[in-house]
């Protein structure tokens, strides 16, 4: 893939619920943050929902495999956050994120990575998931030429 990738930008206000008893945000409420994130990308990129995504192409969703976090500076509960993220790399099956949570003044508050993968349920093992190669169509939503 070439050009420039397309990034989901939010915001949001973070609630009580998602902090520790110092009143910090909690630090697993990031990747779930992004996570949320992910699949706003995917829709603001395809015109598609998860559930309309997952109906067209027939798969189970784009589970994560691997994760990174790097953690710059605290936010707390009546923050507006920012979260941005983009997709770095389309592997096979693979799909490589980036993602940037700031304080509304774009001061970083936390970096995370995390791969995914486009997973289909398996034809042999019911309940079981696996990898399955990413559709063109798909890939080509989240970069513009350039």
């Amino acid at each position: 893939m070439s050009g420039t990738a397309l990034v989901c930008t939010t915001e949001r206000l973070v609630a009580w619920s998602e902090c520790d008893p110092a009143g910090i945000v909690y630090y697993p409420r990031y990747a779930e943050m992004c996570d949320a994130n992910t699949n706003a990308l995917f829709a603001q990129a395809t015109g598609l929902g998860k559930r309309e995504t997952q109906a067209r192409y027939g798969i189970v969703g784009w589970p994560m495999v691997s994760s990174g976090q790097r953690y710059l500076k605290p936010a707390t509960y009546g923050d507006v956050v920012r979260v941005s993220s983009r997709v770095l790399r389309f592997g096979g099956s693979s799909i490589e994120l980036s993602h940037r949570i700031e304080h509304r003044d774009g001061s970083p508050i936390a970096e995370l990575t995390d791969t995914r993968v486009w997973a289909v349920p398996h034809p042999e093992k019911p309940g079981a998931i696996k990898a399955a190669k990413l559709p063109a169509d798909f890939t080509a939503c989240f970069f513009t030429e350039g």
